[in-house]
This record gives C-alpha cells, structure tokens and sequence, in this order.
C-alpha cells in the first residue's frame, strides 16, 4: 500500500493562496466523492485549517500528479499555480510528517495543542464520507497515540503560546489597558473561545460575540457577561467596539471596508484593531488600508510565535525522538501486518497441494493400489509439488546474480550445505 501526503502550509505559501485552496464544510462531501475517483486511491482523508490544507491519500499507485491536477481543478486554479508552493511526502516520510502535524511540531505555534483535535475531526469527517479503510485507520489512530506521548512525556505543550494567544499580545501594543476596550470576536468556535479567555485575562469586560447561529454566540458571549448578537447585526455595533477579532469558516468575507469607513467616521479617528485569524479571510484585506486601523491577519502573528519556538526548541528534540520511534513502530506494525496476510496465503496453498494429493492417494487405494505404494507416491507428489516453485525461483534468482535469496533460504528452513555427492531427499525416496 502507497502512502501520499500532498499539502500547503503556512511555510509554503502566504495566507492569499492558502484561503484559495480551504475546503470549506459545505463542499467536503463534494471532495470527497470526486478526490478517490480522480486519483484511484482507495482510501483519503482531507485537513483544512487556517495554517493548511493537505491530503492523505492510500492506494497501490503513487498519484501525486493527478491529485495536484485534482486539487487545482476543485478550487478552479491553475496547477501551474499551486506547484512551487505545495510540498509532497511518501510512505515512511508522509507517516513522520503526520506525526509531527499532531504533536504540534510543524504549526506556526510550536506545540499548539488545536491541531490534534482538528486532525481528530478530520478523521472523523474521513469516516463519516466512508472515505477510509483499514490503512489509514491504523495510521491516524498510531498518530493520535504518538501526539499523545510527545504531550505527556515532553515539556512541549507548557505554556502555550498560541495564534489567539498571539493575537490579544499584539493587542497590547495598541491599548496599553484593555480594560477600557470593547472586543468583537466573530465566531464562536474553538479558537474564539481561547480568543475570549485570553482577552479577559488580559483585563477585557466588554465582549461582544457574532455568529452566524445566535444561540452559539449567547453562550459564549454569556461566559464574560457580554452580548450575542448574528453576524448580520455587526454593522450595527461595530463603531463601538475597539478590538476586532474573528475566526470563522465562512467561504466571503464578513467584514468589508465599506461598513469599517462608516463605523470609522462615528469615531472620530479612535483605533481599531483587527485581527483576521480565518482562512479564508474573514475580513476584506483592503479593511488594512484605512486610517486608524491595524489590521492583521494569521501570517502577521509570526515574531510572536518565533520567541514561543526558541523557548521550546530542547522539548522539540525529544519530541522528535519520540516521533521517530513512533514511526518505526508503525512500519513494524505493517510488516507484522504483511508477513501475516502473506504465510496465510503460503499455508492455504500448502494444504490446498496436501488436499489434492491426499484425494489422489485415496482413489489409488479404492482402486485397490498397495497402501505402501499409495504412501510412498503421496509423499513424492507432495514434496516435488511443495517444492517445485521455490526451486525454480531459487534458480532464476542465483542465474541473475541474486545470491541472497538462497541465502535467505537456508535461513528460512535452517538448512546446512549439503556434500555434493550427497543425494537429495527426493533421490532417496
């Protein structure tokens, strides 16, 4: 079975390109139908986030260009676009790379813990589509048990410093005392939340939560005493909030610049500040060109996260080790896996050859053939048939010089070299 991972990241390609190819969820059951019947793969999984899109793909052939030219197709982009900014990975090298995905390892922020879970839902979505076999199963099970390990056994998830973390610090360059600054957060998934937590902590007491179901935004909004309102509301409030902060799945913009110049003219040049954590983005890019706005999407956010990566570069190492033993037991696992499924095979076709000689040995005694000579020819047959298709592969493979398989077995049946004037086995019989 061929393993193919085939991605863009926030290393790869700036946010303006990543948002181009973000599957959104109303288009994954789409994705899904098209994605095995384009590239003949018989298994596949899909990971969308803000920091990347890639594919997993299991089958018998290596379908690396079909699946660009599918991935380009899908999202109505030129291929040619897409090669100098998606990286691809094989096999032993596509299980590592998963890996450390899950551990946190190869996110912007160093050992976030988000991306598990967004690797875990991936899965899920995977499963619900029937997208999955038995193969990719194994493997994001053996992944999630191998970022669980790097979590526990290493210091790399303390004190995280994530992109919502991220995101209030850079607010603080702005408002020296955010207790006197109103949030807008759009959105109220896992990210938002953070987003809230981190904003009250930092001294935050007004929120304002917008979301395209209203009950979601309540709930959220209700856990800092703030106000839910749905997204078609936020023109109405947005001239009295100071920070913007949003994190949506939303395939167009929410915020465009033509609601922020009217919101910008009721408050008489006082600052917003905006961070746009969505890809696709959330809030129109020229929304950074006006006056008294501080826009900043995920990408803005690095020097940030470059400090929280320094600090964590001594439990990144051992979380490689960990990553590299992991792969290793997953290989060894689909080996044990293989030399399984392969000495079946060698046994059902042994006792498919004992069957049938054993058949022909009693229609000889029922025909009234001396049992002896019954035995005796039944032995010979099974040996010689047993033996003849090893024989005649040992023998092709020493003519083209591949003397290991002969070596491999002797050590198969332990066998020790013969005189060569001793005769065989099937000599004597």
């Amino acid at each position: 079975m061929a393993l193919l991972t085939l991605g863009i990241n926030h290393r790869t390609a700036p946010v303006e390109i990543r948002e181009r190819v973000a599957f959104t969820p109303e288009r994954m059951a789409e994705a899904f139908s098209e994605l095995r019947a384009a590239t003949g793969a018989s298994e596949a999984g899909i990971l969308s986030t803000c920091n990347r899109t890639e594919l997993y793909l299991a089958g018998d052939d290596d379908c690396a260009p079909a699946l660009l030219r599918w991935l380009a197709g899908f999202h109505e982009l030129d291929a040619a676009d897409l090669e100098n900014v998606i990286y691809v990975h094989r096999d032993s090298d596509a299980v590592r790379h998963m890996m450390r995905v899950a551990a946190g390892l190869d996110s912007m922020v160093l050992g976030e813990p988000q991306i598990l879970g967004q690797l875990k839902d991936a899965y899920a979505l995977a499963r619900e589509h029937n997208a999955t076999g038995a193969f990719l199963s194994r493997l994001f099970e053996h992944t999630f048990s191998v970022a669980k390990r790097v979590r526990t056994e290493t210091a790399i998830g303390e004190n995280p410093v994530s992109v919502a973390y991220a995101s209030v610090s850079m607010a603080h360059q702005i408002f020296a005392d955010m207790s006197r600054n109103k949030a807008l957060l759009i959105g109220a998934g896992k990210t938002i939340e953070l987003v809230s937590r981190h904003l009250a902590d930092a001294g935050v007491r007004d929120f304002l939560v917008a979301n395209r179901t209203l009950e979601r935004a309540q709930a959220l909004a209700e856990i800092h005493g703030g106000k839910g309102i749905v997204l078609s509301e936020i023109p109405d409030y947005l001239a009295d909030v100071d920070i913007v902060i949003s994190s949506t799945a939303s395939p167009l913009p929410i915020l465009g610049k033509g609601a922020v110049e009217r919101a910008l003219k009721k408050r008489k040049h006082r600052p917003y500040f905006m961070v746009d954590i969505a890809v696709p983005r959330d809030i129109e890019p020229e929304v950074g060109g006006l006056a008294d706005v501080y826009l900043y999407t995920v990408d803005d956010l690095r020097q940030v996260i470059e400090e929280n990566v320094r600090s964590r570069e001594g439990a990144a190492r051992e979380a490689e080790n960990l990553i590299a033993s992991g792969v290793q037991d997953f290989l060894d696992q689909l080996r044990a896996l293989d030399a399984v499924s392969t000495l079946k095979v060698f046994r059902s076709r042994a006792e498919s050859l004992r069957d049938a000689e054993t058949e022909k040995a009693l229609r000889a005694l029922r025909n009234g053939t001396d049992p002896e000579t019954a035995l005796r020819s039944l032995a010979r047959g099974l040996t010689n048939k047993l033996l003849h298709q090893p024989s005649t592969q040992v023998r092709k493979a020493m003519a083209e010089g591949r003397t290991e398989v002969a070596d491999l077995l002797r050590e198969l049946y332990q066998l020790e070299m013969l005189d060569a004037d001793e005769p065989t086995t099937t000599e004597k019989l």
